[in-house]
């Protein structure tokens, strides 16, 4: 039986890893002559080699069968202070990239550039299935110092009168990538995000352009572009942290001008370099799509769904935190008698936050915690024998029964730059070996310098090897020089936000509102979003705030984060018991969530204000079939009408899943107009439609 279920297993792996194979014959790498060409069947982009200062001669949109040639004087990589070695040539090479538990296959190619007494590696990413191709960035070598020269600001600049007083305003920096545009007339938007949200709560910001003959200099990780009036569209995504909070940062990672864009800022500074080492720099990506907005949310999000593929991401989680018990609470006692109660509502997952362990963080409700010096006390990351006398043994045979699983929360040592980040992963991967713990909050992290970035990456893909991939990283992002939304991403889900009843900070609307903005741009299945106590605090509260949480249904609470991954930010001691007929909710989210998820969600209707008509969908692979969450916050009129994504004309069906409204079919014109009828103010409805023949 045992040889049976092994050889049907191997023959499962066999046809996966060939079906992956089989999959790359669509993508392209290879050199011929003087000319690189690297692509899939949707998008090619073709190089002069040049040994190796890769210069883009022509782009082509092969959905649209649309070529673009263009005429580039420069080579696309440029570091100040460098120059080209006549005497050394570039090298290309390739190889297929066998997929992984997370992680679809894809076609590798790697170029190396000869800069003087510097080496530039490029590592190409040609995914099958997707209109976009990935670069990494290495360096090594030496690179003389320069002294940082500030950019010249546009009120300082002359009249532009000759070639010089236009350069005059160019800026010098490094420049991961560059394009000369076919078109004097190009339209573009550079996008903005902030996290560090204990700060921060508009977390998306636009900043729309024409380019010009004078150059102007854009912040953010995402860049759209087109011609304009032309049915196709490019993107440049920046894979870095956040601008405020990049290394080596430039002050701006796009520029624009007539006929040029760039991508700006590698991430690393001539002292980061080292002789015989390759130290990794941001990435870049180049997208097409056909031109439309929503052509090219769904271009960038095909890119972002082969990051990481990997259905244990599905999950609802309850961190205790959320009450501030902090560590005041937590013990073997407490945590039993929570997963009972995590239970009863339908919870996947329960972390234990800070407090599991023997020595007290700097966050402790007690005196003397402390995240310095971390690795002179050997049994600082050990289950507190006073308050687990079991270790976390019995929790989790109690948590299996329950169908729950185990996280813990985690604080890398960050003296020197996470010097100890092997140690720092041996804690982890013991949790690991001995509980079975494979997912971890990972908080307190201060990505100060660039040793400090490849030091806590080392750590986290030692975690990631080891466990084979099962390990998923809850990277907290509320807080310090951490990753963002567009780094790092292979490692898990972001913990977004601390909200609390305590301080009257927690508001549904603001919850939606943030939640919305980013899930135009970040897919929202990546990000842990809070619903909190509504009974607790308040009187924290104006009596006549119309916004406070108390003012709306505990359902509707969760609906607000059923399009990402919910967290329940609480104790459940402290719920009522008329709170735990949440479960009817989370019994029919959960069991739709994997296809609500399966698909792309967009944000739908108009920006959360708290007044507002607004929503999500969620496009699966399939045109005729989908899902809508519309709230209706607190506004006056019972109907709103939505416009959507991707539906074809024809007659729906639309049927209630959860909240309040009814189902209903509708005849879908070209204008894919839809009306949502909601009886009260601050209610919900989620529905499936269904294209009827």
């Amino acid at each position: 039986m045992s040889l049976r279920i092994g050889l049907s297993l191997g023959l499962v792996l066999v046809s996966l890893v060939t079906s992956a194979q089989s999959s790359l014959t669509s993508c392209r790498a290879e050199l011929v002559g003087d000319t690189l060409r690297l692509g899939n069947a949707f998008i090619e982009r073709l190089y002069l080699f040049n040994q190796g200062q890769l210069r883009t001669v022509a782009v082509i949109d092969k959905a649209r069968n649309k070529r673009w040639n263009l005429n580039s004087q420069h080579p696309d990589f440029s570091f100040p202070n460098t120059m080209v070695s006549a005497s050394v040539q570039g090298s290309f090479t390739h190889k297929n990239v066998a997929a992984t538990a997370t992680t679809p296959a894809y076609v590798q190619a790697e170029v190396l550039t000869p800069l003087g007494d510097l080496w530039l590696k490029r590592v190409f990413r040609i995914y099958p299935d997707c209109p976009a191709i990935a670069c990494d960035y290495y360096l090594k070598g030496h690179l003389p110092f320069a002294e940082q020269r500030g950019e010249a600001n546009a009120y300082d600049l002359r009249n532009i009168e000759s070639q010089a007083a236009q350069q005059a305003g160019q800026a010098q920096a490094a420049f991961m990538d560059r394009l000369t545009l076919p078109s004097l007339h190009v339209q573009a938007k550079a996008v903005e995000f902030f996290d560090a949200t204990d700060q921060n709560n508009t977390l998306v910001q636009e900043y729309p352009r024409l380019a010009y003959r004078q150059e102007v200099r854009l912040r953010g990780n995402l860049l759209f572009f087109q011609e304009v009036g032309q049915p196709t569209g490019w993107f440049f995504l920046k894979e870095a942290p956040v601008s405020g909070v990049q290394l080596a940062y430039p002050g701006f990672d796009f520029t624009l001008k007539t006929n040029e864009v760039k991508v700006a800022g590698l991430g690393i500074a001539p002292q980061d370099l080292r002789p015989d080492i390759w130290v990794r720099g941001y990435s870049v990506v180049l997208g097409l799509s056909d031109g439309t907005e929503t052509g090219a949310l769904l271009a960038l999000r095909s890119y972002q769904r082969q990051l990481r593929q990997s259905p244990a991401d599905e999950m609802i989680l309850l961190n205790t935190w959320g009450d501030r018990g902090q560590d005041k609470n937590i013990n073997e006692s407490f945590v039993r008698e929570e997963l009972k109660r995590a239970a009863r509502l339908g919870i996947t997952h329960f972390q234990l936050d800070d407090g599991w362990q023997q020595g007290k963080s700097a966050n402790s409700a007690f005196q003397g915690g402390s995240f310095t010096n971390i690795w002179q006390k050997p049994d600082y990351w050990r289950p507190d024998p006073a308050k687990f006398p079991n270790g976390f043994t019995s929790l989790r045979q109690d948590a299996e029964k329950a169908g729950i699983s185990l996280s813990t929360w985690f604080n890398p040592s960050i003296d020197s730059s996470f010097k100890y980040w092997d140690k720092d992963a041996s804690v982890l991967i013991d949790q690991y070996r001995t509980y079975g713990i494979h997912m971890w909050k990972i908080d307190g992290v201060r990505i100060a310098d660039k040793q400090a970035e490849l030091n806590f990456r080392k750590m986290l893909d030692t975690v990631m090897q080891v466990t084979q991939g099962k390990a998923l990283f809850n990277l907290d992002v509320t807080a310090g020089r951490r990753f963002g939304y567009h780094y790092f991403y292979e490692y898990g889900n972001l913990f977004l936000e601390n909200r609390y009843t305590d301080w009257a900070n927690y508001y549904p609307h603001y919850t939606l509102r943030n939640l919305w903005m980013l899930s135009r741009y970040v897919p929202p299945q990546r990000l842990q979003i809070e619903f909190l106590n509504k009974w607790r605090n308040t009187d924290k509260y104006p009596k006549d705030d119309p916004y406070s949480p108390g003012r709306y249904s505990f359902d509707y609470l969760f609906a607000v984060t059923m399009p990402g991954q919910p967290l329940a930010w609480m104790e459940a001691r402290n719920l009522p018991e008329e709170a735990f007929t949440l479960s009817e909710l989370i019994s029919v989210y959960r069991k739709h969530s994997r296809d609500w998820h399966r698909g792309a969600i967009f944000p739908v209707g108009d920006t959360p204000t708290g007044t507002s008509w607004t929503g999500f969908q969620s496009l699966p692979d399939s045109p005729n079939v989908g899902y809508v969450l519309v709230f209706r916050e607190n506004h006056p009129q019972s109907q709103g009408v939505f416009s959507l994504m991707k539906l074809r004309p024809g007659r729906y069906s639309f049927t209630l899943l959860a909240g309040e409204g009814k189902s209903f079919r509708t005849q879908v014109g070209t204008e894919a107009k839809v009306a949502f009828q909601l009886p009260t103010p601050r209610s919900f409805g989620w529905y499936r439609y269904e294209k009827m023949p």
